[in-house]
């Protein structure tokens, strides 16, 4: 199973009545909003053994591991990877139990036996093959795949991995969510179904559209089996919404809880995590006014983060000092590189902007979002410039987004997400090839620096040439990092061993379960 992060053992607090997890204890107005919905299978002799979340986004890609949904899966601990990472960002066994390098371009994978699908079939290297090859042929490609030419066959009990290129961190590359192995009965008819086709401790049974999933222990898991009987998932994309649930005891595990609303909530049910995910402004280099690199300068001189963090996140975020933020410890040592300052002083000069007209887009799923393109709207104002807004849920707005459909879009990334190294995020979102471009930014001279950090070897050497890397995509004003959130989850006081991951994969884990006594 996925190695979890840094767990919650809760010391006992003053006793509570035991309650129903059903959502009657939500407020009236909540239940009439659909935000929050009971699961249809829980029985209430069982609620005790059951976990119930509150998350953030409903899925955009019917659950689809390639695609961002893969991050549910993971959170719900249902879908695997051949790989997993432990707090280190280390390679570690999953259903892979062990791995090494044949040639140059080329890993083998040692398939790990005795895994069954939730189905009841039986994993083995042509189940392997089969899952990375829909990936690979994926469209969109999975961003962990962005710019890697990879080739997959099976070979007894082991799986063979070739690279077009060298890829020192191909295994990391693996523990990507959305590399999960389904099986094969999940792929057909060109969608992917993780319904009953998923070998983690819990086993996905229902979903309700965007509304919610549910969850039943899988009592073959290979591993050690699941505490808690089950999981209901409620998605909720309104934030208040989702402090509510953590107040009135309507949800255990509630995602991404907003700055303001934790003053509202008891201390301790919050927890606070540094995490890589950094709020970022991205300027469209292809067309409109931010062609102009002075313009875009002009932006970046115009915008004044300490502001926002004080006044959006009441602190609880850290200012940005560039792309990578404080949960990549190295980061800010590697900026001390005097070629890391050189290549941000060649940034051209503020242009003198009066009445450019620019349009601002952003997405309500992070309730944090809308308020700071309010904010950035008064400072790009006070600079010359006139902006329109546009403000969305995620699922209505990311295709225009992508399509370089604004001027200007804030958007909340998270930087080591897929594997656990932030160069594909910078190739995926930065690079002429990158699928995530929103900046549409395509420079020789930050794909060359993209690639210099893909190839190196992991270490010392891969840290200062990610570092330059950042320092190109910076030197281009083409992202203006604002911010370096942290992870406000709340669990309440009967939640035991919740994970607390600053990656986002991991939420509920086999060992995560309900104080029995409260």
């Amino acid at each position: 199973m996925s190695q979890a992060m840094p767990h919650n053992t809760k010391k006992s607090r003053k006793p509570r009545a035991r309650r129903a997890l059903a959502l009657a204890v939500l407020p009236a107005a909540l239940l009439l909003s659909g935000c929050f919905a009971p699961s249809e299978t829980r029985a209430a002799s069982a609620s005790d053994d059951r976990i119930s979340i509150a998350m953030l986004q409903p899925p955009r890609s019917g659950l689809s591991p390639l695609s961002d949904d893969a991050f549910k899966l993971s959170r719900w601990a249902t879908a695997e990877t051949l790989v997993s990472l432990n707090d280190a960002g280390e390679a570690i066994p999953a259903l892979a139990t062990e791995w090494k390098r044949t040639n140059g371009t080329t890993w083998e994978f040692t398939i790990r036996s005795g895994v069954r699908f939730h189905n009841g079939k039986e994993l083995g290297p042509a189940t392997v093959v089969n899952a990375l090859e829909h990936a690979i042929k994926a469209v969109p490609l999975p961003r962990i795949l962005d710019g890697v030419d990879m080739r997959v066959r099976a070979s007894g009990n082991k799986v063979e991995i070739s690279t077009a290129t060298p890829d020192p961190l191909l295994p990391h590359r693996l523990s990507s969510p959305q590399l999960a192995i389904l099986d094969t009965a999940a792929y057909t008819g060109g969608t992917v179904d993780p319904v009953g086709t998923g070998t983690g401790p819990f086993e996905l049974v229902k979903v309700n559209g965007i509304v919610g999933a549910t969850l039943n222990r899988f009592d073959g898991y290979w591993g050690t089996p699941a505490k808690a009987g089950g999981i209901d998932v409620a998605f909720v994309p309104d934030g208040t919404a989702r402090a509510a649930a953590l107040r009135t005891g309507g949800a255990e595990v509630v995602e991404a809880i907003p700055a303001g609303q934790v003053a509202s909530i008891d201390k301790n049910l919050i927890v606070e995590v540094p995490m890589p995910r950094t709020n970022t402004l991205y300027l469209n280099t292809k067309r409109g006014p931010f062609a102009d690199p002075a313009v875009r300068a002009a932006a970046r001189e115009a915008i004044d983060r300490a502001a926002i963090v004080k006044s959006v996140y009441e602190g609880r975020a850290d200012i940005a000092e560039g792309l990578l933020g404080p949960a990549l410890s190295w980061a800010a040592d590697a900026r001390k590189d005097p070629a890391y300052s050189k290549l941000l002083a060649s940034r051209p000069a503020p242009a003198k902007v009066n009445g450019v007209k620019i349009s601002l887009g952003t997405f309500t799923d992070r309730a944090e979002l809308p308020e700071v393109a309010v904010i950035l709207e008064q400072q790009l104002e006070a600079a010359g410039f006139v902006v329109q807004q546009d403000v969305r849920e995620y699922q209505f707005i990311e295709a225009d987004a992508l399509a370089g459909k604004f001027d200007a879009f804030i958007l909340s990334r998270a930087t080591v997400l897929d594997s656990g190294d932030p160069v594909a995020y910078l190739a995926s979102d930065f690079s002429c090839k990158g699928g995530f471009s929103i900046a549409q930014l395509c420079t020789p001279q930050v794909d060359r620096a993209v690639a210099a950090a893909s190839e190196a070897e992991a270490g010392e050497g891969r840290r200062e040439a990610t570092i330059l890397a950042e320092a190109q995509v910076l030197a281009t004003d083409a992202a203006i990092p604002l911010l370096h959130e942290r992870v406000i989850q709340g669990e309440s006081a009967r939640v035991l061993d919740a994970a607390r991951d600053p990656r986002e994969r991991i939420l509920i884990t086999a060992g995560t379960r309900l104080d029995a006594a409260k």
